[in-house]
């Protein structure tokens, strides 16, 4: 073939340290905002970035010349060092270090972003440990849950 075509779609989830202040709810969208620009820089194509205040879901196209964990060490590292420049409130805020990042077919694309848009519904009944043990179960992820959450 004269040209790579590539279309992976990702949905990344990540988690604020244990140590580490919440985002306010007020600041919220600026913060997606800021993280969907990032993604934009660095050519991925950001469906919809949301969350809650200690942790944020991505659904993003990865672009062909970028690894999933390069975009999880930019994502995170901009998004940091942004926030804590946002308030001084933010002066220990800090991102764990690991993730979850899972594949999405296109059929299912209008889901996960509704299913993020409504994150804030969504864990008024759900933890987001139960809700990230979920997502492991469901791609047959194997994982000790006595590591799980540590920093």
């Amino acid at each position: 073939m004269a040209n790579s075509m590539v279309k992976i779609d990702v949905h990344l989830i990540f988690h604020i340290k244990s140590t580490s202040v919440q985002m306010n709810t007020g600041d919220l969208q600026q913060i997606f905002a800021y993280i969907g620009g990032v993604l934009k820089e660095y050519g991925n194509i950001p469906f919809i970035v949301g969350g809650i205040t200690d942790h944020v879901h991505i659904l993003s196209s990865l672009p062909q010349n970028m690894t999933i964990s390069e975009m999880a060490r930019i994502t995170k590292a901009n998004s940091s060092r942004w926030i804590k420049a946002l308030s001084p409130a933010y002066s220990k805020f800090a991102w764990q270090n690991g993730y979850g990042a899972f594949s999405v077919s296109p059929s299912l694309l209008d889901k996960t972003i509704l299913y993020i848009k409504n994150q804030e519904r969504h864990h008024r009944v759900q933890t987001f440990k139960d809700e990230y043990k979920a997502f492991l179960d469901a791609y047959k992820i194997p994982y000790d849950e006595k590591y799980l959450f540590n920093d």
